[in-house]
């Protein structure tokens, strides 16, 4: 007879599969992954599972063994937010005892086809979870590592992901009202935006939060005034400076999406012989080495990245360990370092 001491019996696919109605096999096909099991059968057999609490024998072992492994993508190594956000993953990383594998993906997002072998490959090889940060990971490479139960965290993610994803942020939309506010008390009007990618949420809550503090100081919000650039990289803020300087009235400040942006914004603007801030004020958006480092320094409204990079693999470390998280979407506060790239507009 089994004593409260010993506990609740660990489900095995037998049982489930007698919960769900099911063989066996079919139920070892859903935990492997296998794609020939009709949908209707696969979405009773997750309910099962989920219900029952079953953890595959490699999600055991990882769960128990000493050193846990994780992997971490990214589509570019050469960016500074990049660079920061993985270094709050690693310091976190070796305090915790676990190995972190990174992946390289790249600019173009990874098909259907590919997520679920690489899904596959992190159940094959003990894997105890995944941290993406990358703008080529979508929603559609989900389904492949919900299907296999693998915890996934989504860094600054382009779009909201689905609610049962944990995604880590800043607040953006703070963070792009205070940028500009700053520009507004230093007595700039005529106060430009020059964002990264378009259709990223981040993008646009810095937008909205720059046309918020415009509007709230009653400065009507000049379309003209508002470039896309494209992506956060260097050449988005080059193109965007010439595209303002291309203006009849063109703006005494700028309020770049990036600091790799605002970098482009600086280069262009020497080409020019435009001074920073003489003739034009400059303020970015990560807090990133490289615009404490630019000449003139970067003022920037920095983003906790190395926090967020230790936020993101905590919340996956709790997944793993089956915790139940209070909430899916963490978002760190950012505030505005000021430096040398703004001041009061020349009169």
């Amino acid at each position: 007879m089994r004593t409260k001491s010993q506990g609740r019996a660990k489900p095995t696919l037998a049982t489930v599969a007698t919960q769900a109605g099911v063989s066996t096999p079919t139920v070892s096909k859903v935990v492997n992954g296998r794609e020939d099991v009709a949908p209707e059968t696969r979405a009773r057999i997750l309910r099962a599972l989920e219900q029952a609490g079953y953890q595959s024998p490699v999600q055991r072992r990882t769960a128990t063994r000493a050193g846990t492994v994780i992997e971490v993508v990214v589509d570019v190594l050469t960016s500074a937010y990049t660079s920061e956000v993985l270094a709050g993953v690693l310091n976190f990383a070796a305090s915790e005892n676990v190995e972190v594998m990174l992946s390289v993906t790249g600019p173009t997002a990874p098909s259907a086809q590919s997520a679920d072998r690489r899904a596959q490959r992190l159940v094959d090889e003990g894997r105890a979870g995944m941290i993406v940060v990358t703008s080529a990971f979508s929603e559609a490479q989900l389904p492949a590592f919900r299907r296999r139960h693998i915890p996934v965290v989504v860094i600054d993610p382009l779009n909201p992901p689905p609610a049962d994803v944990v995604s880590i942020g800043a607040t953006n939309w703070a963070g792009g009202k205070a940028a500009t506010e700053h520009l507004l008390e230093l007595g700039h009007r005529r106060i430009a935006y020059i964002g990264g990618t378009e259709r990223a949420e981040c993008n646009q809550a810095r937008l909205h939060g720059y046309m918020a503090a415009l509007t709230a100081h009653g400065v009507p919000v000049d379309p003209q005034y508002i470039v896309a650039g494209g992506r956060f990289r260097r050449d988005s803020g080059v193109a965007g400076l010439k595209a303002l300087l291309r203006l009849e009235n063109r703006p005494t400040a700028i309020f770049a999406g990036s600091d790799s942006i605002a970098l482009g914004v600086l280069s262009e603007a020497a080409h020019h012989g435009l001074r920073v801030p003489g003739d034009i004020s400059l303020i970015g958006f990560d807090g990133t080495i490289q615009g404490e480092e630019s000449v003139p320094a970067l003022t920037s409204v920095a983003q906790p990245l190395e926090e967020m990079g230790r936020a993101a693999l905590r919340s996956l470390l709790r997944q793993a360990r089956g915790e139940v998280l209070d909430s899916h979407r963490v978002e760190l506060a950012t505030q505005v370092i000021v430096r040398e790239s703004t001041a009061p507009p020349a009169e």
